[in-house]
């Protein structure tokens, strides 16, 4: 088992060159070459695509195999908030998280920032059928103040050392829980002292992470984006003057659309306990696309991450991005899932002798989104592994 990571200070685009290789790592005889024709996004022009030994070549191959025409051709989807390992009570066994895996790779989502899974999935990297993870470690939130089970649950005294060792166990990045229901206010409130919050991700910049936070409610936000963090997960709490420090520092966010929906169930439950915690979900809910839409005006950069894990199915990114071009258009979605999230997460572009990681499809999704959900062929590190 593979337990490599990114080195403390090594860019994620160095660390996929040192371990993440586009060439296939099992050994396995690689399949012949390839030739695809059709309309590249995002540029939309005509071309004419070959791969070999994993890498696309721009220039002909002789003897490659034609395996479409006239076709829409996209790097690989992304799911940039996605957990593979975890189920709804927690850890599930390595099967569960390869079956998860593979339903991702079946939806055409070839590169996947997992956004923290308490089991180590490392063994997924030697799996050239399996798509490329970048890890977050395991979720870090205070004791009793989270989902059972998910989380290392830690007191805001231990947050930094705790940063620390998930910063060295994941891929350059870590993952806070920024807020959750305080049992005494009954609401919604942040797990974390501002100040300790602010050493932590120093701590974690020290080590050459990044650092994101799944925060619901508006206090969290508001202090972790002024402490220096580097990504928001949800986002449903901003107000304008974070977007707006969020927009000047480029502050990733990940708003799990579909984990959104949501919202008004959780409040149902929550409803007899927490009636605070119940009517700030709504208004919270409510709100979403105005509260989002506004993100995306100022010039955040969003990204499309599904939640996928704990109760949420696998294999949801083109609900993701129908949802998605709701706050932003529909070739805002599609950039969101494919080719500014992989530059945002170091991948390289499509472009001669990167990574054969493509999504090809019958139809123009900028057209009509929908068409996400139906690739015709899936092509991971080279190889057909769909259609």
């Amino acid at each position: 088992m593979s337990h490599h990571h990114a080195p403390p200070g090594l860019g994620e685009a160095e660390f996929f060159a040192h371990d993440h290789g586009a060439a296939p790592s099992g050994g396995a005889p690689e399949a012949s070459a390839l030739h695809l024709s059709g309309v590249v996004l995002p540029a939309g022009e005509v071309r004419d695509l070959w791969v070999v030994d994993g890498l696309i070549r721009t220039e002909p191959v002789a003897d490659a195999v034609t395996v479409c025409r006239g076709a829409w051709i996209m790097p690989g989807l992304v799911d940039a908030h996605c957990h593979i390992g975890l189920g709804p009570d927690g850890p599930v066994p390595d099967e569960v998280a390869e079956n998860q895996a593979g339903t991702d790779r079946d939806a055409g989502t070839l590169l996947v920032r997992d956004a923290g899974s308490p089991i180590d999935t490392r063994w997924i990297d030697e799996r050239d059928d399996l798509p490329r993870i970048i890890r977050a470690g395991r979720h870090i939130a205070r004791t009793k103040r989270y989902l059972r089970n998910y989380a290392n649950e830690i007191e805001p005294e231990e947050l930094i050392a705790e940063v620390a060792r998930q910063a060295v166990r994941g891929d350059g990045w870590v993952k806070l829980v920024g807020d959750w229901i305080d049992r005494e206010s009954g609401d919604l409130g942040p797990l974390w002292p501002a100040e300790v919050a602010a050493a932590a991700i120093a701590k974690a910049h020290e080590l050459g992470a990044r650092v994101t936070a799944h925060c619901f409610g508006e206090e969290s936000v508001q202090q972790l984006v002024r402490a220096g963090i580097d990504g928001i997960e949800h986002g449903t709490g901003l107000d304008a003057d974070t977007i707006e420090l969020m927009a000047a520092r480029q502050v990733a966010l990940v708003p799990t659309m579909i984990n959104l929906e949501n919202f008004t169930e959780f409040a149902d439950a929550g409803q007899e306990k927490f009636p605070r915690y119940a009517a700030h979900m709504r208004d919270l809910h409510a709100r979403r696309f105005r509260t989002l839409g506004a993100a995306v005006e100022a010039g955040v950069p969003v990204f499309a991450g599904t939640d996928a894990g704990g109760s949420i199915a696998h294999g949801l990114i083109a609900a993701e991005v129908g949802l998605l071009a709701q706050l932003g258009g529909t070739e805002f979605a599609l950039g969101a899932a494919s080719w500014r999230a992989r530059e945002w997460l170091g991948a390289p572009p499509l472009a001669e002798g990167a990574w054969a990681d493509l999504v090809v499809f019958d139809a123009d999704p900028r057209m009509d989104v929908a068409v996400l959900a139906h690739p015709r062929l899936v092509i991971l590190r080279g190889r057909v592994v769909r259609g």
